[in-house]
């Protein structure tokens, strides 16, 4: 007998199975993402189904009650059998280059004190000359990743120089948690966070989050080498209403010195 109708056009709907993971991502009904997109939840039901084509206007709808970032809007997108409508170009590419020198001016103004780029994933894109100067002079030679993430959890990088390792590691692993949540067909950033947890006597406690735990109001990241101690907090900058996937993943961090022995160290280098 052959298969029901409905039942082979569930199976052969991507859109729907996105959607489906979406909702549980979000904990939302059938019936309220209806509300939140403005479709009727018969309609949505014969989307997730296979049962109804959207259009590309609705497909932005429902990625708007979503709240899907830019690279997940194209994957809902492509799955609707639409072209993605965002670009993805690199950082670098000649596009952006007025976004890129925004970005040049930004790490140059934070000198003499550190400050980087990265992308969702956690790696380095461009550094100033703080940075660099900083953490080679905590660690000879420098960082061995151009990962924050390798550089935190491996043993044989910055690690054993972060006085409040498990402050630090704590924050990042929950950072890296919740991106996987809230993006879980994002294999490169759940890759990531199951190579943190790899990393040697990482501890059992920072595998969860402790509710009765309050965190502190701003994360302070303190190195040690030797005698010398410097200790900062960070401010993040992104775009605003970014229309490139790149941009909308490009975070720029600035960090600021925590006290004034560390304040002294920076202008000293720097001088």
């Amino acid at each position: 007998m052959p298969a029901p109708i409905a039942a082979s056009k569930t199976a052969a709907s991507p859109l729907g199975a996105l959607l489906r993971d979406w909702r549980a991502r979000r904990r939302l009904s059938q019936l309220e993402l209806s509300l939140l997109s403005g479709i009727s939840a018969r309609h949505l039901s014969y989307v997730e189904t296979g049962r109804a084509q959207p259009s590309r206007q609705m497909v932005h709808s429902l990625a708007d009650a979503l709240e899907a970032p830019l690279r997940e809007r194209n994957a809902l997108l492509v799955a609707a059998g639409y072209a993605p409508q965002f670009r993805e170009s690199a950082l670098d590419a000649p596009d952006l280059a007025v976004m890129r020198r925004a970005i040049e001016v930004t790490l140059a103004h934070q000198e003499p004190f550190p400050a980087f780029v990265t992308d969702r994933c956690w790696n380095v894109l461009m550094a100033n000359d703080a940075m660099g100067g900083i953490l080679g002079g905590l660690k000879a030679g420098g960082p061995r990743h151009a990962n924050i993430v390798r550089q935190v959890f491996d043993p044989d990088d910055m690690r054993p120089f972060i006085e409040n390792w498990d402050e630090v590691a704590g924050d990042l692993l929950r950072h890296l948690s919740h991106q996987v949540g809230q993006h879980p067909a994002d294999a490169q950033a759940r890759a990531l966070l199951d190579e943190a947890l790899s990393y040697p006597d990482v501890p059992a406690r920072l595998r969860v989050r402790d509710a009765a735990v309050r965190p502190l109001p701003v994360l302070v990241t303190t190195f040690r080498a030797g005698d010398r101690r410097l200790s900062f907090f960070s401010t993040l900058t992104r775009f605003a209403s970014p229309a490139v996937v790149a941009l909308e993943e490009t975070t720029v961090e600035c960090m600021h010195p925590a006290d004034e022995d560390t304040r002294r160290y920076c202008v000293e280098l720097a001088g």
